[in-house]
């Protein structure tokens, strides 16, 4: 047997079955130890950027690691976006770096860079010394990669490695890491300060859906009756049709939000680290009386100081917490109601008028024409804001959203990892034109492979958010970054690829097209105009 094939196994025995990558002659032995396999799949992308990213969408939706094989150098490189990506969001990925061989290293053979480069784009970055430490290593990187807080591993094998025999040696079964459960006095002094208030607010953020913890999260809200909010990362963690869902924390809160908030008497945050994002660059107000959960113990003070600090997992915090909360009455629905109404008044006077339709129009007919249990997928971009305040996630794995690294070009990527991870779920990607343009030969992946995503592109033929503050704030004309006189017809360019497509103008018709294209069970695309001269979403939200 090859490590090569050893490599594979180790990976399959440690439950993942999916490698994301495209070949290249240095990741050819391992492309051989997978052909004829039914326990494990490749699929092959179209850029190296695209394949990090994949692997990101399918742990985001399964929870569970995928791998990603790209060659040296270039396909390393391209690959740190997805990295990068994963890193921010804590999401589990084992990246498998064929690299230069050590007798070459440091003498410029193709393909090399440093290993250190990877550092800071991941959670850890190892590179195999010797054979035989091959497979110790691979059964290394999946438990580090799983053990919270998660994240992306990249382990770089030397390519002469892969081909050679398997070196003599066993390896042990990966330990699996342990779930951190908060201390009992500090569970006791959080259940205390809650206890005593008549206008709490919990915040949830991407850490509860790490952790697997919705069901927790649930179960404390409507125990202790208190309206939920979750940070942008951790959106539909408590499903958006929850009486006790309150709202996005992004750039776009409406100031009725931030009002809540700042006057509640108390709030427990777990699973968030209050980045700019989530706080509006620092501008939300924290009450004294903050409980903060979190994994991370540098997050605790850094822009707020917390009551009580747990540096502990979601999961076992928010149950225990829930066991010492009495059963409450904060009229928390209302609450929760009069907040959701906050976004709802100020967009529904977008939603209506003649086509173009604004992004908050078009992602309501979205809405009305995707599935309830189907899985989304959104790109970065100025839609993406509206996407966060307007458009619904039904539950904690139903939507991969960006988190801070908010790279264009992810959605159609991360959709198609999602696909693969829930071969019998509908998919939907929605991307701007901008970001779609970024990773548009990833349509033709969804063709090759038989990933059925359906994709949303909202085409309104400009970088407008860039354009906006460029006029706003720098005095040049409007739609300087327009390509309105070189249009791009998305139809004929993905049917160019082997992608039934179709445009939708009107509410009605996107509804019917967006309907239509996820129920054919193969990659289709639905072109949506959208009105370049929109307000965006943070302005126009939030009452800037």
């Amino acid at each position: 047997m090859t490590l090569a094939a050893a490599v594979i196994d180790r990976l399959v025995d440690n439950g993942i079955d999916t490698v994301f990558g495209i070949p290249g002659k240095q990741t050819l032995p391992l492309n051989e130890a997978i052909d004829g396999r039914d326990d494990v799949r490749f699929v092959m992308a179209r850029h190296e950027t695209a394949v990090s990213q994949q692997a990101w969408g399918y742990a985001e939706i399964s929870g569970r690691p995928a791998a990603t094989v790209v060659v040296p150098g270039p396909g390393d490189m391209n690959a740190m976006n997805g990295l990068k990506n994963a890193y921010n969001d804590n999401t589990p990925l084992v990246h498998i770096a064929v690299e230069t061989d050590p007798e070459v290293r440091g003498r410029d053979g193709i393909h090399e860079t440093p290993p250190e480069t990877y550092d800071t784009v991941t959670k850890a970055n190892r590179v195999v010394k010797n054979p035989e430490g091959v497979l110790a290593e691979v059964e290394r990187a999946v438990e580090t990669a799983t053990t919270a807080p998660k994240g992306p591993v990249r382990l770089g094998i030397p390519k002469s490695y892969l081909p050679a025999a398997t070196p003599n040696g066993g390896v042990g079964d990966g330990g699996e890491g342990e779930v951190v459960r908060p201390p009992a006095a500090s569970v006791a002094d959080a259940a205390k300060t809650l206890a005593d208030t008549d206008a709490p607010a919990i915040i949830a953020g991407g850490g509860v859906r790490t952790a697997n913890a919705s069901e927790e999260l649930r179960n404390l809200a409507e125990r202790y009756d208190a309206p939920v909010l979750t940070t942008y990362k951790g959106k539909g963690v408590l499903p958006e049709t929850h009486p006790l869902s309150a709202g996005v924390l992004c750039g776009a809160t409406t100031p009725e939000i931030h009002e809540y908030v700042a006057e509640a008497d108390a709030v427990l945050a777990v699973g968030t680290d209050f980045d700019e994002l989530v706080t509006r660059g620092r501008t939300l107000e924290i009450p004294g009386e903050l409980i903060h959960v979190t994994l991370s113990p540098d997050d605790l003070g850094t822009n707020y100081d917390p009551a009580v600090g747990i540096v502990a997992d979601a999961k076992p915090t928010l149950a225990a917490l829930n066991g010492k909360l009495p059963i409450s009455d904060h009229e928390a629905e209302a609450v929760a109601s009069r907040l959701r109404e906050s976004v709802s008044r100020r967009v529904d006077d977008l939603v209506e008028g003649e086509p173009p339709l604004t992004s908050p129009g078009a992602l309501r007919a979205v809405r009305e024409g995707v599935p309830e249990d189907a899985v989304v997928a959104a790109d970065a971009g100025g839609f993406r804001i509206w996407a966060l305040t307007t458009f619904p996630a039904m539950g904690p794995r139903s939507y991969v959203n960006p988190g801070s690294w908010a790279t264009m070009g992810s959605g159609l990527p991360s959709a198609l990892g999602a696909q693969a991870a829930n071969p019998d779920s509908d998919v939907v990607a929605l991307t701007g034109d901008g970001g779609l343009m970024m990773a548009v030969h990833e349509l033709h992946t969804a063709v090759a492979e038989g990933l059925p995503v359906t994709t949303v592109v909202f085409r309104n033929d400009d970088y407008a958010i860039i354009s906006e503050g460029a006029e706003r704030e720098h005095g040049l004309p409007q739609g300087t970054y327009a390509w309105g006189d070189a249009p791009i017809d998305f139809v004929a360019l993905a049917e160019s690829m082997g992608v039934g497509a179709t445009r939708a103008e009107t509410p009605d018709e996107v509804r019917e097209a967006v309907a239509d294209a996820v129920d054919a069970d193969e990659p289709r695309l639905v072109e949506v105009p959208t009105d370049p001269a929109e307000p965006q979403a943070s302005d126009y939200l939030s009452g800037n």
